[in-house]
């Protein structure tokens, strides 16, 4: 995109010396420059934003991992430990559903 702004900067520079652009010729030109300039900080924001949910799923679903493999490993041993299985569904549950 910066790429895009420095050939229509250039593009203006040019147009000035040859002389053959009117004045609203370079007003058009400078508004989608602008217009140009904001679609990218647009994007930009919204790649961090993405970037930003991307990481706290991949939290999320790692937290969920290891708790499900606590389960499993509960399974493994005597019934007595039904409550710690219990608390560890709750976990699940919380991260999963909130």
């Amino acid at each position: 995109m910066k790429k895009v702004i420095k050939l229509s900067m250039i593009a203006l520079a040019v147009s000035l010396v040859v002389g053959c652009a009117t004045t609203s010729d370079v007003e058009n030109l400078q508004s989608q420059v602008n217009g140009l300039d904001t679609s990218v900080k647009q994007a930009s924001a919204d790649a961090a934003s993405a970037q930003t949910t991307a990481a706290d799923a991949a939290a999320k679903a790692q937290a969920a991992e290891a708790a499900a493999n606590r389960h499993l490993s509960y399974l493994k041993r005597p019934i007595a430990n039904w409550i710690k299985i219990q608390k560890i569904n709750d976990e699940i549950n919380y991260l999963c559903f909130r």
